[in-house]
Formats: structure tokens, sequence, C-alpha cells
């Protein structure tokens, strides 16, 4: 019976924390991390400050777990375009998720916030985020290898320096875009660099239109 209803506190548990996390994501995409409290999100969850508190030490913790939910999420988003349709369907997927991030505004502006402290070997994100952006990379210069042997790219590739172009030219035009609050078109500027790299590698030379 004890085991039982340490069972039940437990799923309780990670529903709740679950439900923090969404809700955190969602007030953060849409008023921006620095004017979501964490009393708001522990009213829209219907708990007290001291339940999210439980959970989560500080906001900057809860910060850290909904950057991670929104590289998981991102990741569940890229492994619905398979690795047979193709490196120019990959690449309009980029530019679609670039349309995909637009609509949640403050999300951008949250990796943004948070592009520092993973950089930063002394905090616990560093490790974390490192991991996962590299299982990133190579997931993307496995679809480009794959692109090279099935003969759509040419031949001599450096497939791993392609993937982290890719990356770098998608997080650099958030950057751009939150500095220039906005007054940057991301999605036009993901989609010329992601056309010039396919008309570059392909061996027919098309674009991502054609």
């Amino acid at each position: 019976m004890a085991t039982a209803r340490r069972r039940g506190a437990y799923k309780v548990g990670v529903a709740r924390r679950a439900k923090i996390i969404e809700s955190a994501t969602r007030q953060f995409a849409a008023d921006g991390y620095q004017n979501v409290s964490m009393a708001q999100i522990a009213k829209d969850v219907e708990i007290t400050d001291s339940g999210v508190l439980h959970y989560f030490p500080s906001k900057h913790h809860l910060l850290l777990a909904v950057v991670h939910h929104r590289i998981e999420a991102a990741e569940e988003w890229w492994k619905r375009i398979p690795v047979e349709a193709g490196v120019v369907a990959m690449l309009r997927g980029m530019v679609e998720s670039s349309r995909r991030h637009l609509s949640q505004p403050g999300l951008i502006e949250l990796f943004v916030v948070m592009a520092s402290e993973m950089s930063n070997p002394a905090s616990a994100a560093h490790e974390v985020y490192s991991r996962q952006y590299e299982g990133v990379v190579e997931a993307i210069a496995g679809r480009f290898r794959y692109g090279v042997e099935s003969g759509e790219l040419r031949a001599g590739l450096d497939c791993e320096a392609l993937a982290r172009e890719c990356i770098a030219v998608s997080d650099g035009l958030q950057m751009q875009w939150v500095l220039r609050r906005g007054q940057l078109d991301l999605v036009a500027a993901v989609r010329s660099h992601a056309d010039r790299l396919a008309r570059a590698i392909t061996t027919d030379g098309r674009g991502l239109a054609e």
C-alpha cells in the first residue's frame, strides 16, 4: 500500500512539474522571460508560490527547464521530416522552423538570454546543452551524409561543417532579430541562406523552390 502511494505521489509530481514548465513556456513566449513572475506561473497552474519553488528553487532553474523543453520540442519537430526525404526537404524545414519560432517570439528572446549561460563552462547548463548541441550537429550532419550517399549532394562535402554552419546561421539570425527588436525578416534571411546552400551542394544545382 505504501509503495502504491509513493508511486501515485511520484506521478502527481511529474505531472505537476510538466504543467509548470508548460505554463512557463507559454507565458515566456507571450510576454518575455523578464516580464513573467513565479507568482504568475503559480497562479496559472493553481498552486502556491512555494509549490512552484518546491520543483524549481528559482526562476533561473525554471528557465533552464524551459530551454531544455524547447530543444526537445524542436528535436521532435525535426523527426517529422524523414532522412529519406532528402537535404533540400531538410533545408525547407529550416525555413519553416524559423517561421514557427516567430509565432512564439518570447522563446526567441529566451534562447538569446540563455546563450551566454550555455556557453559558460562553469554553468550547470553548459554540459547538458553542449551534449544536446553536439547531438543536433550529428543529426544534421547525418542527413548531409545521406544526401551524399544517395547522390543528391556532391561528393567530398564536409558534412559536419555544413551542419554547424546551418546551426550558426539559425542561431545568429535569431540573435540579430532580438537585437533589432524584430526589425529583421528572419524567415527571408534563413531562406536566402538555405537556398544558396542548396544550389551550391546539390548535384543538379537546384534551389528550394525547384
